[in-house]
């Protein structure tokens, strides 16, 4: 009798994939630069600046510490929510935005907005996680949140990704699922 073996094959097929990706380098004004949508007036005038990330729809700072001349910022656009990252950073925060037109630039107050070719899907509801990092060569940097002037924590590693900037900052973006928006 013969005895045949089938062996079953698993596919393993990733739950997020990178879809597009962009990097580059900004000159933060007056303590934060942002990410918005092109489309919308970025105006917040109730941002509570004892939060990392001001946000509002179609906008999203980043406040960073006063020592920060230059920082150096990739932008990952995810199909779903992407893998936790290994990495130890400064600081990370995620928050949820409406991004009305899809089209994205990076801003600053005194250079206004740079055009990023990181498109989104589609318009609509986003989560955004914002890890940074501080380079250890130009420390000690303090806190840039109100009511706090501590320096922060700088742990090692990402230093190869600062390409001579003070902060490199990893910002992920993702459709936030329809099950998700009735909520």
């Amino acid at each position: 009798m013969m005895l045949l073996t089938t062996q079953l094959m698993t596919w393993e097929v990733p739950l997020s994939r990178l879809l597009d990706d962009f990097e580059t380098v900004v000159s933060p004004s007056y303590r934060i630069f942002g990410l918005v949508d092109t489309s919308v007036d970025t105006y917040a005038p109730h941002a509570d600046r004892t939060n990392w990330l001001l946000s509002a729809p179609g906008m999203v700072y980043l406040q960073v510490p006063p020592q920060v001349i230059r920082a150096s910022v990739r932008l990952e656009s995810w199909s779903t929510v992407p893998p936790a990252s290994d990495a130890q950073w400064s600081g990370a925060e995620d928050v949820e935005v409406e991004l009305p037109g899809g089209e994205l630039a990076l801003e600053t107050i005194d250079g206004g907005q740079k055009e990023v070719p990181l498109i989104p899907p589609s318009p609509g509801l986003y989560r955004m996680r914002w890890q940074w990092i501080f380079n250890r060569a130009g420390g000690p940097f303090t806190s840039p949140l109100a009511g706090s002037r501590e320096p922060l924590s700088m742990p090692p590693g990402n230093e190869e990704k600062m390409i001579g900037a003070d902060q490199y900052c990893l910002v992920q973006i993702w459709r936030t699922a329809a099950s998700e928006e009735t909520e």
